[in-house]
This record gives structure tokens, sequence and C-alpha cells, in this order.
């Protein structure tokens, strides 16, 4: 059987089967570990978070699609890509399959590829503080989407486009402590599946101060602490069922609180 048959059943699965305890939502897909200790502090949310029944398209284009970051919250279902991406069904139909790591800095220099289990079983693992992003492999885009596109087919993008663009996924699994430092690209989405995302960032007039090859937990302890409030990111930690919004140009840097798996809808 392969992995398009093996993903059409757990497709099945997820339409049929009932909720119940211990099910991949509820036990954080299988991602987070007995041992697993997650970064408790969420910090403050500076952005917007809104419902997405009481922000209609064109609201979001006038209110927010050139200006500034919102969170959306209601405006995707992705129950059954949620349930396909737990551990074990990921493991089960990519396990085998090539993935394209690329180091956590700002430019991410270095791309490697290992199978996907590899990855989860050896470098998926809490990130260090003292560790350069020059070090630190993470798996977040450069995706093979012919042999991604069974799973990637399941997802439900976010509704709001803007005009003149297209859309491309970019998919992660990354441990907590790991994240970007601070970079900038054209506008998108990021939705959580697994775990928490804490997000940082600037209007592209204010270029943050950070070391493009020190890591955004880093960068948290040191930097973050000591920054005036005239520096102050505009910040709010997202949960599986949120969705962020980043505007063309915005700086900004992530950090992953627990084990997570999240796909960005790049607009370009």
């Amino acid at each position: 059987m392969d992995h398009k048959q093996v993903l059409s059943l757990l497709l099945l699965a997820a339409v049929w089967l009932p909720p119940c305890g211990g099910t991949p939502e509820r036990d954080g897909g299988g991602w987070a570990s007995g041992s697993e200790v997650g970064l408790q502090e969420e910090g403050p949310c500076s952005i917007d978070v809104l419902d997405a029944v009481s922000l209609t398209h064109r609201q979001f284009i006038e209110r927010y699609a050139y200006t500034r970051p919102v969170i959306l919250t209601g405006i995707t279902d992705n129950t059954k890509f949620r349930l396909l991406c737990s551990k074990t069904n990921l493991l089960g139909s990519f396990g085998d399959r090539s993935t394209r790591l690329s180091t956590a800095n700002t430019h991410s220099y270095k791309k490697v590829d290992v199978p996907f289990r590899e990855y989860v079983d050896v470098l998926l693992k809490p990130q260090s503080a003292d560790a350069l992003g020059s070090d630190t492999l993470y798996f977040f885009g450069d995706n093979n989407f012919t042999e991604w596109s069974p799973l990637f087919d399941q997802y439900q993008p976010p509704p709001y486009g803007l005009p003149g663009t297209t859309a491309a996924y970019s998919f992660g699994v990354a441990g907590p402590g790991s994240g970007v430092p601070f970079h900038w690209h054209g506008p998108g989405f990021s939705e959580v599946l697994y775990g928490r995302k804490r997000w940082f960032l600037y209007p592209p007039d204010q270029e943050p101060h950070f070391h493009p090859n020190r890591t955004t937990l880093s960068w948290l302890q040191e930097t973050y602490p000591v920054l005036p409030p005239e520096e102050a990111p505009l910040e709010c930690t997202i949960r599986p069922g949120e969705v962020l919004f980043f505007p063309d140009r915005w700086w900004h840097a992530t950090l992953n609180l627990d084990t997570s798996v999240f796909m960005s809808t790049f607009l370009g």
C-alpha cells in the first residue's frame, strides 16, 4: 500500500471516527513526549485577535492587508488535516521520504537532506539558547510538493487572499525553543496544527536589533527584556485553530514553545 492509499484511509477515519479521549487532537498529536518541557511563557498579545465571522474579506483588505498583522479565529476548519499531521500518521506516510532541512538563521544558508523519520527521531529536540542558528537544522519549507501533495491537498487555506497574488504552502515540524530569527519577505498566513508558536513583528521601517546567526530564543532571553517601550515588537502566541496574517515586508521572528506542526501560506 503506497502513501497515497494510507492517507486516504486516514482521511476516512477522520470523517467517521467520533471524538474520544486520547485522540491526536487532545494529546498534541503524539508530538509532545512525556519528558518534553515546553516554554511556558506565552508573553503578552498586542495584535488584534478577531473571529472570522466578524471580519469580511473587504474589511480585512481595508484594515489589515497592507498595514498591520491580525490573528483570525474560526477562519478555517482543518480538523481532518490536523489528524493526518499526527506523529504516527506523518511517520507512517512519509517516514522514509527525503526531507530538506534549513539552518535556523536569518538567511537559511545551509540545506541538508535526511529521511523524515531520522529528522523526527534524531534532530527534533528542544533548542538550547546558546546554540547558533547556523548549527540548528529546521524543517520548514523546501517541501517536495510531488511527494507531499496527498497531504497538502487536504489543507484548507485561509479564504482571504490579496489581489494579484497566488498562494504557496510551506509546511514544517520543529521542536520547543526552535524558530527563525528576524527576517522579512512577502505577505502570508501562518497556522499552527499542533503546539504553540510565539510571534514577534516589526513594521518595515523599524528594523529590530538582532544578530542574524543567533536564535530567537537567545534574542528573547538577552535582548527582549531590555528593550525600551518604543522598541517593543508587536507580539502574540498562536495556538491550533488560530491563523496569523503578516503583511508584506514586515520583520518577524518566531519561537516554537512546544514541538509544533505548522503550515504557512505565502502570497506572491
